[in-house]
């Protein structure tokens, strides 16, 4: 059972125009709106994918409500626990030279009795045939060590972690030690405390430090320029594929989904990465924070070139 708890969800709305005009007048040609967030963006791929999963989160008011009749449209099994105030709304400004401009709105405040009524639904789904997706930020009221305390509570039972996260977040929770983590370049080389532009061996070398924490599996999302994927035992690297990219919104979560199904489906680590590249690379042809379709990924599947990670 894969279960993805999105702390801070959103309603989506991509707007298309020729070219941002600051302090002018922009006339919009498209707009897509999507329910949102990264493990909310996560379940919606794995359902395009053939598989399942449970959506967990906060949500409130008008805009909360929004967010759950989608994943009931989808037929996606949610179980989200309603807070005061009002769910955010992202507009992602999408211009046609690929330049993306993104306005987040805040979210609600999420009060301790909240939080703690999170922990309990987490842990009545945690055994040793869950893994948790923790992706994303949090609300205002939610502390930084939060996905910390969170691993500690589901590895307590048996269940697997994938963490998608950055900042304090992410840090954090390394000492809990996830089982999976999906960090982007630019993530990694901010862990790291790297304000220059870093190699691949320089990627490498911080990726093994991770596993070096024990957690089992480290993939590194470097957008154009491909992925790299790591287990004790297997360590690869993949070039991106060469698709008619549309947006690279939700790019990231396609692959966190991808790694949560291959999970789930028991894949093997082969099989894993060209899933996670294909899911990938289909996302960024579509538009919006919509998943791509499993006839997409299965024709990306061929496309996928596995290389070993020279040291």
């Amino acid at each position: 059972m894969i279960v993805t708890v999105t702390m801070n969800p959103a309603i989506d709305k991509t707007v298309e125009i020729d070219r941002l005009e600051r302090g002018g007048l922009n006339r919009i040609s498209h707009v897509e709106i999507d329910a949102g967030g990264k493990g909310i963006n996560v379940s919606k791929a794995i359902h395009e994918l053939g598989g399942q999963s449970i959506a967990v989160g906060f949500i409130a008011g008008s805009t909360g409500k929004m967010i759950r009749s989608v994943m009931d449209e989808w037929q996606i099994e949610n179980d989200f626990i309603e807070v005061s105030g009002e769910t955010r709304t992202n507009t992602k400004v999408f211009e046609k030279t690929g330049e993306l401009t993104e306005l987040n709105e805040p979210g609600p405040v999420v009060d301790e009795k909240d939080v703690q009524a999170l922990f309990e639904k987490l842990e009545s789904y945690a055994n040793d045939d869950t893994l948790f997706v923790l992706a994303g930020s949090v609300p205002k009221g939610v502390k930084k060590d939060i996905y910390r305390e969170l691993i500690k509570l589901v590895h307590g039972k048996g269940a697997k972690v994938l963490l998608d996260a950055d900042g304090e977040l992410f840090t954090n929770a390394l000492d809990a030690v996830p089982d999976m983590i999906k960090p982007n370049k630019v993530e990694l080389e901010q862990y790291a405390s790297m304000d220059y532009i870093t190699s691949e061996q320089e990627l490498l070398s911080v990726a093994e430090k991770l596993m070096e924490k024990g957690i089992d599996t480290v993939a590194v999302s470097m957008g154009k320029s491909g992925a790299m994927f790591l287990w004790k035992d297997y360590k690869v690297k993949c070039p991106g594929l060469k698709v008619k990219a549309h947006s690279t919104v939700g790019a990231g979560d396609a692959m966190v989904a991808a790694l949560s199904y291959s999970w789930s489906e028991g894949l093997s680590q082969e099989d894993t990465v060209k899933m996670c590249m294909a899911v990938s690379a289909g996302a960024v042809t579509t538009v919006g924070t919509k998943p791509p379709s499993r006839k997409c990924v299965d024709a990306l599947l061929e496309q996928v070139v596995i290389e070993k990670l020279k040291y």
